[in-house]
């Protein structure tokens, strides 16, 4: 059962308190993410995330690392198209330390310009590392190809030229604009203390008082049918298509998820038989769907040789084609349910997944997920729930993308 409350700033705090386990979970979220930038910020969100490790005011550069250390557990943060988390995972007697170190990170960053100029090097050669990861980049090239001009079709690193170019000043402008305390969540799942945490939130992030407007991402236009490719010099050709999901708070969810997993989510999915086990044409081929405020995709993967490129292209539609004209049968139905109840109860079996799934759902959508609700929800997902989210998904246009040698002259669409 969570606890909610709202400190005197405004920040909203959502905690859930497992005795038995022997770790404590404590996330930041901040409503800052690719999705929320203009073009000239790109990449901004990542960046912020970046120089909030370096030194603070209480703290330098070294000393931050050596505490992580001395904390245990793990300390790291990521930026995600609709958010940036900064978390820490530690035994129960360290909760406040984390609250310190991480608090501390947020409020106190320093964000010199020597320490940015350094960070700018770091992350033009994680961009450079993308570009040299063909899966990594077939996914941005999809994005593009079915988001558009949407600020969802930006990478979230951003591109060279723009992380060359950006300033020390645009840096801080972002994120005086996006890191506010109503613009933030806390979240806390595992062994804890309730009262004691009142207390902690309210010391080190409740006299955090900053000015700013995020603003609210626009819908994403119908999708058309679009194809980006990439010729690239590389053994196997990765290749994605993109259909119209469900936005991530839509009753859909569910049956698309069952769906999901029935058609590529695993080792008995539908994709992965055909065309890995009975043709032998692909190590890796699967399906999955992404959620956002106001739109989603699902996403099909599939990596083999140029030589069977477009074999496995015309299988993918060949096997949508079977999906939409002949539905789905009783018993990978019911496995498939089984299969998402069980992965998503097996994943809250750890502090950090319980604090994910409620502090991203507090922040994105406003209320803390309940897991029994999530399981209710899956639990009452039909077999027809999920042959209408086929024909909604598959029978509208889609985008593809595709990298490698040869794929000019692959037929995608």
């Amino acid at each position: 059962m969570c606890e909610e409350f709202v400190l005197s700033n405004g920040l909203r705090v959502v905690a859930e308190v497992i005795p038995h386990f022997p770790s404590v979970s404590v996330g930041l979220w901040i409503g800052a993410g690719s999705m929320y930038e203009t073009q000239e910020e790109n990449g901004l969100s990542h960046f912020v995330e970046h120089m909030l490790f370096k030194s603070t005011k209480n703290r330098t550069t070294k000393e931050i690392a050596v505490e992580m250390d001395a904390i245990g557990g793990q300390v790291n943060a990521f930026t995600a198209k609709e958010c940036t988390c900064y978390y820490a995972k530690v035994i129960a007697e360290h909760m406040e330390r984390a609250m310190d170190l991480l608090s501390d990170l947020l409020l106190n960053a320093r964000m010199e310009e020597a320490e940015f100029e350094k960070e700018r090097g770091v992350i033009l050669e994680e961009i450079a590392m993308c570009e040299d990861t063909p899966e990594d980049l077939v996914y941005d090239l999809l994005a593009e190809a079915y988001f558009g001009d949407h600020a969802l079709s930006r990478p979230i690193l951003g591109t060279q030229e723009q992380i060359a170019t950006v300033t020390r000043q645009a840096l801080i402008d972002f994120r005086k604009k996006h890191y506010r305390p109503d613009n933030t969540v806390l979240a806390v799942a595992g062994q804890f203390d309730l009262e004691l945490l009142r207390a902690l939130a309210e010391r080190y992030l409740g006299a955090w008082h900053a000015e700013g407007e995020t603003a609210v991402p626009a819908p994403v236009d119908v999708c058309r049918n679009r194809l980006l490719i990439k010729k690239k010099d590389i053994e196997q050709v990765h290749m994605c298509l993109a259909y119209p999901g469900v936005a991530q708070d839509d009753d859909d969810l569910y049956p698309m998820s069952v769906m999901n997993n029935l058609f590529g989510g695993g080792m008995s999915s539908r994709l992965f038989q055909r065309i890995r086990e009975e043709m032998g044409a692909a190590y890796s081929v699967y399906s999955f769907p992404s959620t956002y405020t106001n739109c989603g995709t699902l996403t099909i993967y599939a990596g083999t040789s140029p030589e069977t490129a477009q074999e496995v292209a015309d299988e993918l539609h060949s096997q949508i084609a079977k999906l939409v004209e002949g539905g789905v049968t009783d018993e990978e139905f019911a496995m498939a349910k089984e299969q998402l109840k069980v992965s998503y109860v097996l994943g809250l079996e750890s502090s950090s997944s319980r604090m994910s799934s409620i502090g991203r759902s507090k922040l994105l959508r406003d209320v803390a997920i309940d897991p029994q609700e999530v399981v209710g929800k899956i639990e009452a997902v039909t077999k027809e729930d999920v042959e209408r989210v086929i024909q909604n998904t598959f029978t509208r246009p889609f985008a593809a993308s595709a990298v490698g040698r040869n794929v000019e002259k692959l037929k995608l669409l």
